[in-house]
């Protein structure tokens, strides 16, 4: 069999493959790309084969190096989580593997890394902010049995003492109310949820209208819903929390004037806490405020972090909590004004 034969016989299944494939020459010039490597590499079969690989690589590429010495060494090499630009200007991780097949030619298997490599990211924040709040908690029920006696005594000695020396017990009775009240937040709502089933616009809707009254007149607040998404099972107090919190947030950001968009849409087959859904509504809170400080994106979800002089930091890691119980999840999509927040509830079905 002649290699143009050999190449023809193997196409269908190459170019049926999932797997993004392409195949080289003993020149290391490109001899066919498949569907699956045309998508992931952002281009074309026409531009690539008869290209030597390295124009398509660049001349500094890890996967040129190892290709150029499977071609001298002839034995395969696999890599995991290989960094790679396409042709495109992509930046991509890849798990590749390369091995010499027939006619003294090579097999090149690229998988997108990237979806894993997020995936195993994500789960390890949320167990350290899990951790966070965990620590938060054990240290709030160690404050609050002290502080109830601190103001209870302070209360004894105001009736103890003359009008002069009330205002400073008055002093310590407000400061112990103040601490018991962000004990109260970092432990969290002590209630099991309580669900029915509702359409995520009903308390959306509500939200907004509070977020309306509170935002100065050089703020627009614009509403984008998709109509077609279905009741969920929520816990309505609940939600309306995490989206206040996420509303006000956006609010403080621009100060006096700015657009926030509040959008819903509907995402198919998404992985939430390791759990593929077959629906999940996405609500998005968009602001066209200053950004969020590179500093605290990785720290965000944290109790007690926040870039406010007059904040808790407790807003967002009890909302992701609250969204956590739905088996939902906030992500920070984009950092960099516009800013956008997205909360993702899941329906009942998963995979």
């Amino acid at each position: 069999m002649t290699a143009g034969n050999l190449q023809r016989s193997h196409t269908p299944v190459i170019d049926a493959l999932a797997t993004a494939v392409v195949v080289l020459d003993s020149s290391l010039t490109v001899a066919q790309v498949n569907p699956a490597a045309e998508d992931l590499l952002g281009i074309s079969t026409r531009r690539a084969v008869g290209r030597d690989w390295s124009t398509l690589l660049g001349p500094q590429s890890e996967l040129l190096a190892l290709t150029e010495k499977v071609s001298d060494t002839q034995s395969p090499l696999s890599r995991s989580e290989l960094r790679l630009q396409t042709a495109d200007g992509k930046l991509l991780v890849v798990d590749c593997r390369i091995s010499r097949i027939e006619d003294d030619r090579f097999l090149i298997e690229l998988h997108d890394a990237s979806a894993r490599l997020h995936f195993n990211r994500e789960v390890a924040l949320l167990t350290q902010q899990q951790v966070g709040r965990d620590i938060g908690r054990q240290l709030a029920h160690e404050i609050r049995n002290p502080l109830a006696g601190l103001r209870g005594a302070a209360q004894l000695l105001q009736r103890a003492v003359d009008d002069g020396l009330a205002t400073h017990t008055q002093i310590i009775i407000d400061e112990a109310d103040r601490l018991s009240a962000l004990v109260g937040n970092m432990l969290g709502p002590q209630q099991p949820s309580r669900r029915d089933a509702l359409n995520v616009h009903e308390p959306l809707q509500h939200v907004t209208g509070l977020l309306r009254g509170e935002a100065p007149s050089g703020i627009a607040i614009v509403e984008d819903y998709d109509p077609s998404l279905p009741r969920l099972s929520l816990d309505r107090d609940q939600v309306i929390q995490v989206l206040l919190n996420l509303g006000r947030n956006a609010l403080q950001a621009m100060g006096e004037s700015g657009q926030l968009t509040l959008r819903t849409r509907a995402e198919n087959g998404l992985v939430l806490r390791g759990i593929r859904h077959r629906l999940v509504a996405r609500i998005d809170f968009e602001d066209t405020g200053s950004g969020v400080p590179e500093a605290l994106r990785e720290s965000l979800f944290y109790p007690l972090v926040t870039s406010r002089s007059d904040g808790t930091g407790l807003g967002l890691a009890l909302a992701q909590e609250l969204v956590g119980r739905h088996d939902g999840l906030i992500r920070l999509q984009q950092a960099a004004a516009p800013t956008i927040f997205s909360v993702y509830l899941p329906g009942n079905g998963n995979d």
